[in-house]
């Protein structure tokens, strides 16, 4: 067939020569009626979505998969140029590509009308197969995605079938209902994709009215939630244990500032009434089965205490301090029947599922040693936000976030770590990671001018578990000097410092180094974070004038 002259499988005539601009104009067309038929089937499976499952969602689930199947340095990359933008900028692009192959598939069904509406169907059964495999998919998972894609295909069957016939009236009209359609003309097509976009944007305000009434509904469920008094307090934090120095950071960190480092595109809203937690598996004598009343029953216990993700990189943010409520885990495990290895206990692994499916391992002789882990309900006095794990997440204090602090806690599950690879350790990770002494500059910021004289450095050291004994300094290569401590909350949370410095004009470095109270001080060696946590000693430039 020649640049000039065009062939339906429909059964239409030859159509007369176009020029090149004709042709770029009818296939720009063309890619508008993919775009509108990938918005329709978007906006009918999201609404599809909220009358099953909100996570089903075709967006949701193949994000979710995207994240899984993303390879470790690359989503420790994103982690540490995006934040917790991650998942926008994941999903902006995720849009971005839908968007492209969506007009690609319009184009294409200007000559082959079938098989552009197969690939909309196509996509549908590539989200259908996705959902099912996803940890926490069930059967009917599957409807958003296909219902979305048979309404995309019809959507894109019936627009390109307007530019098609040309509505200009200059080119050939298909035989049959449909060709009758297209000769309407140009008015028809504008009406058609008016239609259309009218109707898929109210499918998706309708959907996103039904998840915001689902989401409502958790909200009166977190708001009618009152806390139980403790049966064992935390201690007020002691009157020296926040230096007053500008720059520096509270020492308890509000829950609306603490990171959120987890790989859900869509935060799971649970009320109460929805919530309950099973423990079972090896070891277990007698299966626990709770709800949240029979939970908040139970003898709680109020800590301070710091934590850290494994993502977070030398003088890095993903670390904080709040004070924490909620049920001690190992008295809950002891009336389980599980006993510790080292009491001879049969599983020595604490596996944690999430309501999406996450799974977190947590070493069980750590959990029963002693410790206050917990399963929390309470955050700064408040329930858990809903980013943080409402109703309910398990931490442990002294192990980096991937092997103990499962949000949106629903199942513990004792096993053997030879047995069961948890979903960090598949992606490389390690089974076991015991948070690392790390220490931090907050004041002075990197690069900052700062007048020469009395200068404050100041930052904050952690070991959690083990706690801060000695904290140093140093400008350029001069000896180390020990810093001023704030005092101790307890050795699960961190500690500020400050150190007075008489800076003279010139481009300094400042390095900070932290020594545990077991005696093992900070190493200069700089590693990743990949597989437990990253080791070295944060350093700052500042020019002096």
């Amino acid at each position: 067939m020649s640049d000039t002259e065009e062939t339906s499988a429909d059964g239409q005539q030859p159509a007369p020569p176009r020029t090149p601009a004709a042709r770029a104009a009818r296939a720009g067309l063309a890619g508008l009626c993919g775009l509108l038929a990938g918005y329709a089937a978007l906006a009918v499976a999201e609404l599809v979505a909220a009358a099953v499952r909100p996570r089903s969602g075709p967006l949701v689930v193949v994000g979710g998969a995207a994240i899984d199947a993303t390879p470790t340095p690359v989503k420790d990359w994103a982690i540490r140029t995006f934040g917790s933008d991650d998942k926008f900028v994941l999903q902006l692009g995720m849009a971005l590509v839908l968007a492209l192959c969506a007009a690609a598939l319009g184009v294409v069904s200007l000559r082959y009308r079938r098989a552009g509406a197969g690939g909309v169907l196509l996509f549908g059964v590539v989200g259908a197969v996705t959902a099912l495999s996803r940890p926490e998919g069930q059967y009917t998972d599957v409807v958003p995605s296909l219902a979305g894609a048979a309404a995309g295909a019809a959507v894109l069957h019936l627009l390109v079938g307007f530019v098609r016939a040309e509505p200009d009236g200059t080119g050939p009209v298909a035989a049959g209902p449909v060709g009758r359609v297209a000769a309407t003309g140009r008015r028809g097509f504008v009406l058609a994709a008016g239609a259309v976009a009218v109707t898929a944007t109210g499918a998706g305000w309708l959907g996103r009215f039904l998840g915001a009434a689902r989401g409502a509904a958790a909200e009166a469920s977190r708001e009618a939630v009152t806390l139980p008094a403790p049966s064992s307090r935390a201690a007020p934090v002691p009157r020296g244990a926040e230096l007053q120095v500008a720059g520096l950071g509270d020492f308890i960190t509000s829950n609306s500032r603490f990171y959120r480092v987890d790989t859900l595109l869509r935060v799971p809203r649970l009320t109460t009434e929805d919530w309950s937690l099973r423990i079972h598996g090896a070891g277990v004598s007698r299966p626990v089965n709770l709800d949240f009343a029979a939970l908040l029953e139970r003898g709680l216990i109020e800590r301070d205490i710091t934590m850290t993700c494994v993502s977070n990189q030398v003088g890095g943010s993903y670390v904080g301090n709040a004070r924490w409520l909620g049920v001690p885990l190992a008295p809950l495990l002891r009336e389980a029947g599980v006993r510790p290895p080292s009491k001879g206990g049969p599983a020595d692994q604490l596996v944690a599922r999430s309501e999406d499916g996450m799974t977190l391992g947590s070493p069980v002789e750590t959990v029963m040693d002693g410790r206050d882990a917990m399963l929390a309900v309470g955050m700064n006095g408040e329930p858990l936000p809903f980013e943080h794990g409402f109703p309910v997440r398990m931490l442990v204090p002294g192990l980096y976030g991937y092997v103990s602090a499962c949000k949106w806690l629903r199942e513990l599950e004792l096993t053997r770590f030879e047995d069961m690879d948890v979903y960090w350790v598949k992606r490389g990770w390690a089974r076991e990671a015991p948070i690392k002494i790390q220490s931090r500059i907050d004041t002075p910021r990197p690069l900052a001018d700062v007048r020469s004289g009395k200068v404050a450095v100041a930052g904050v050291a952690w070991a959690q578990h083990r706690g801060i004994a000695r904290v140093e300094v140093r400008v350029d290569d001069a000896p180390w000097r020990t810093a001023r401590l704030a005092e101790e909350d307890s050795q699960d949370t961190w500690r500020q410092w400050l150190w007075e410095w008489d800076a003279e004009p010139g481009s300094h470095t400042l390095q900070v180094r932290a020594t545990d109270k077991q005696g093992r001080t900070q190493t200069a060696d700089r590693v990743g974070t990949v597989p437990d946590g990253a080791t070295g000693r944060h350093s700052v430039v500042v020019n002096v004038t």
